[in-house]
């Protein structure tokens, strides 16, 4: 029998944050120039010795490759995936440290963002591993009324994050650590969101626990496991939520930001299902447009559509607490 393939939260850090240390030391010496130069033997290595994100590289490729114009489709390849993720990588570490403006970030939908910062309604913004959703801290800072806390799972938010706080500038978001979800910090969250604020969850990991509930949905031509966890929190909490995208254009960021569903009721427990699916299945559909606009800004460096883990994760049964962290 096949080995189960490796859930995305099992997967080790540490390599790839030294890696992260050297090249932040090496723009922080030469610039930008000297970082892009350093890059490509630093990225190399890890493509050669991350098997597994090497081959869920080549995985997505696949799937998304018959979707792109012929002349784009030869320019995919694992390796040029690897380097925009160091890339984004280091554009991480800049939000953080304060060294990305206003003027490197478009906002493209003015007109949501500023109907959420009206309402003051709060709710929640679903994010995920497309370019850099950290890109959220310009969010914060274009729109101060709008006071975002980020979700992040402690195991791999750690080491990540005493990097980030040593070269933290001036930050408005809060980032909370949350391995599952205990009525209490559903409380904190919706206490939250009842003052105008928002939580930034990922919509594209599956639970940690491997035992959330997910729906298996059509994602770049073929079935996929995604959270529920998301929205079945707006449902519990009643509030809107809004996919956010933010993908690198050129030098730019371009920040999307959809109003999704106003209310999510799952009240109905013979549609609750139904209506989900729906839900999830809408949310992979607006991710996978997003990505064939970039299709080497997705860095999910897991097997994302094993039969295997899909039968699993789909069939396994739910206690109702765990809704998907990252």
């Amino acid at each position: 029998m096949a080995e189960a393939p490796t859930h995305w939260s099992r997967t080790g850090e540490s390599g790839m944050l030294t890696g992260m240390k050297l090249l932040l030391l090496v723009y922080q010496v030469f610039g930008r120039r000297g970082f892009s130069i350093c890059l490509f033997p630093v990225m190399c290595y890890y493509y050669l010795t991350r098997r597994e994100a090497r081959q869920a590289s080549r995985q997505y490729l696949r799937k998304i490759r018959p979707l792109l114009p012929p002349e784009q489709q030869a320019s995919l390849t694992s390796l040029r995936h690897f380097l925009m993720f160091g890339e984004i990588l280091l554009d991480k570490l800049l939000v953080w440290m304060g060294r990305i403006t206003r003027e490197d970030v478009v906002f493209k939908t003015p007109d949501t963002i500023r109907q959420m910062e009206l309402s003051r309604k709060g709710g929640i913004i679903v994010v995920s591993h497309l370019g850099n959703f950290e890109i959220c801290n310009a969010l914060a800072n274009e729109f101060p009324d709008i006071h975002l806390t980020v979700l992040v799972y402690t195991r791999h938010a750690g080491k990540f994050n005493t990097l980030m706080k040593r070269v933290a500038g001036d930050v408005d978001i809060e980032v909370l650590q949350v391995t599952d979800m205990s009525p209490a910090t559903i409380m904190i969250f919706a206490q939250r969101i009842s003052a105008g604020g928002y939580i930034v969850i990922a919509g594209d990991r599956t639970p940690v626990t491997g035992q959330g509930r997910v729906s298996t949905v059509e994602f770049l031509g073929d079935l996929a496991p995604f959270p529920q966890g998301p929205l079945i929190l707006a449902g519990l909490l009643k509030c809107p939520v809004y996919p956010m995208f933010c993908i690198k254009q050129q030098v730019q960021y371009h920040v999307y930001v959809e109003q999704f569903k106003e209310d999510l009721k799952f009240h109905d427990r013979k549609a609750r299902q139904q209506n989900l699916q729906s839900a999830v299945q809408q949310y992979a559909t607006r991710l996978e447009y997003y990505c064939i606009k970039a299709p080497l800004q997705w860095f999910n460096f897991f097997p994302f559509w094993s039969s295997d883990q899909s039968k699993n994760l789909n069939h396994r049964a739910s206690t109702g607490s765990d809704i998907g962290i990252s």
